[in-house]
């Protein structure tokens, strides 16, 4: 009989060379193995009786506690006696002693450092570059896995493999980054998944030293700028801050190899160095920058290698002409911007594969104004489009989304009020989406600021086999629908109003074989107390069932 603990394994075929090594008897021996990659973890734990066992860290409030006990003896609070102490200290310990203590809290944080560079170096070299890139961002900053994951197609970075798409490889890479704890998982959905992610600051710290060393990134912040420290062309630039001085500093560099550009920064914009200096440029962000309307676009048209192109949450009104002859462009992101209409020369677009619109004051809802531009049906590689309002959109133009046949993502505003003079735009939607649904569309979000009915829906045949997401957002309640049924066996998430919530209504989403997590918003129940199957909901991994008012009781049998 043993206990053995291994500490920190590093990859698979480590283990597998090891665990041979450990007898497999009946006297309840055990191994604890600890590992920072989290596929090394499962792979320690096949065969049934392993426990994975993954470590949080401490809260805010956790941390202080931990703090004032090990200082103070107490979890409370720092005593009022050892408070004018410690002021009396303050203001008589010299300079030097300070300088010897801040050492000793630095010199393990070295060690730390060293840990990390083994991690960052153990990569590949194609996550290598990926982690290097989230130095753009600034300190505690959220990074949305979608975006992250668009702007390193946008850059080179992914190819395709093995029969996986683009998209498909670059979101491995940053699952594979987590799973590594090189990042931290953040918005964790229904499915388990990570919808972003956070770089904690010690080893945003250890990415941006590298970038340095490397000149892979130019960063322009309140606390740095590494401009003075480049050594060769700016190859991609992070502006955070930017100033008169910094700007000048910026109209001496040389531009012409710049392949992305990001600003976060809105003071002093009007003296970023213009955009016809960018020739090489890929990418090309500016978010939540509410000035931008004092930057001059003039020279946009001639990033003929843009393919990423994105004003996100910036106060723009109205999209530059020049964006329009961008013909390699595969991204263009106008979400919370105040951009309500697309010029018709969209259409020239054809590589565009996501088409961003529409405001999202807050999550769960949106408003979306714009209108479907007539000839979408031409632009045959949209995979993701959203924000577009159905009634303010032409017949011809909703028409034509049946044409978009590699769709994937589709999110619309339906405001018709139940109104007969909207009738054919319902009637068109419908037959564009029963087209889609034969196809490859995965997500459908429809929202609705009135109390329009989606019960239009209830034709949709044939079934959207490959849906996996459908969400409605209405003050309309409607029976359950008819195309919900049991044989949508990729259907994950489910949000409805429902007038009346049945027993038969419960069994069809019951025997939903994939179904990870269901909202139903309800007026009424048929009777007090339903009865459910207790095989039913086998996969409901979050049950965010929202009772609007009081119910006997759901029993299980």
């Amino acid at each position: 009989r043993y206990l053995i603990v291994i500490d920190d394994i590093w990859s698979i075929s480590a283990w597998d060379a090891i665990k041979y090594a450990f007898p497999e008897n009946d006297f309840c021996s055990r191994i604890i193995a600890t590992t920072h990659n989290v596929d090394v973890a499962r792979s320690c734990c096949q065969g049934g009786n392993g426990r994975m066992y993954e470590m949080e860290a401490l809260s805010d409030l956790h941390s202080k506690r931990l703090f004032f006990k090990r200082i103070f003896g107490s979890e409370d609070c720092c005593p009022n006696v050892l408070k004018q102490i410690s002021n009396k200290i303050l203001r008589n310990v010299e300079a030097s002693h300070w300088q010897l203590s801040a050492y000793q809290v630095y010199y393990p944080l070295e060690g730390m450092n060293s840990i990390l560079s083994l991690s960052y170096n153990d990569l590949p070299p194609n996550l290598k570059t990926c982690l290097l890139y989230l130095c753009i961002y600034p300190e505690d900053y959220v990074i949305e896995r979608d975006i992250l994951v668009r702007r390193w197609i946008g850059e080179g970075f992914i190819s395709e493999e093995r029969g996986q798409s683009k998209q498909e490889v670059a979101e491995n890479h940053f699952y594979e980054l987590i799973n590594k704890s090189m990042v931290q998982p953040v918005e964790v959905g229904y499915d388990g998944k990570a919808r972003a992610c956070k770089v904690h600051d010690m080893m945003l710290e250890l990415l941006i030293s590298k970038s340095v060393e490397n000149n892979f990134i130019s960063l322009a912040s309140h606390s740095q700028t590494d401009l003075a420290k480049c050594d060769g062309f700016i190859r991609r630039l992070s502006v955070q801050h930017i100033d008169l001085e910094l700007a000048s500093i910026l109209a001496n560099e040389e531009l012409s190899h710049v392949r992305s550009l990001t600003v976060m920064a809105s003071t002093c914009i009007k003296h970023l160095p213009g955009l016809v200096r960018f020739e090489a440029l890929r990418v090309l962000e500016f978010q939540d920058c509410q000035n931008l309307h004092e930057y001059d676009m003039n020279g946009i048209d001639k990033l003929f290698l843009l393919k990423y192109l994105s004003f996100r949450g910036t106060d723009m009104l109205k999209l530059p002409s020049g964006v329009l002859r961008l013909y390699d462009l595969e991204t263009l992101d106008l979400r919370n911007t105040h951009i309500e209409g697309l010029p018709t020369g969209i259409i020239q677009l054809v590589k565009l594969q996501h088409l961003l619109t529409g405001r999202y004051p807050y999550s769960g809802t949106a408003h979306g104004k714009t209108k479907i531009p007539n000839g979408i049906g031409t632009m045959k590689n949209l995979q993701a489009i959203s924000g577009f309002n159905i009634i303010k959109s032409s017949l011809c133009a909703v028409e034509e989304l049946g044409n978009l046949t590699v769709l994937k993502d589709l999110i619309l505003q339906l405001d018709s009020g139940g109104s007969l003079e909207y009738k054919r735009h319902e009637e068109m939607l419908l037959s564009s989406l029963c087209k889609l649904g034969t196809c490859k569309l995965q997500s459908v979000w429809m929202y609705s600021n009135d109390s329009t009915s989606l019960q239009f829906l209830d034709s949709w045949s044939p079934l959207p086999y490959n849906l996996q997401m459908f969400q409605m957002t209405t003050d309309y309640y409607f029976p359950m629908p008819k195309w919900i049924v049991p044989a949508l066996t990729g259907l994950a998430y489910l949000d409805l109003n429902l007038i009346e919530v049945t027993e038969e209504g419960l069994r069809i989403l019951g025997e939903m074989p994939a179904l990870l997590y269901l909202s139903i918003a309800f007026k009424t129940v048929q009777k007090e107390r339903l009865t459910i199957k207790d095989f039913a909901f086998s996969c409901l991994k979050r049950n965010s069932t929202l009772f609007l008012r009081t119910i006997g009781n759901v029993q299980f049998t």
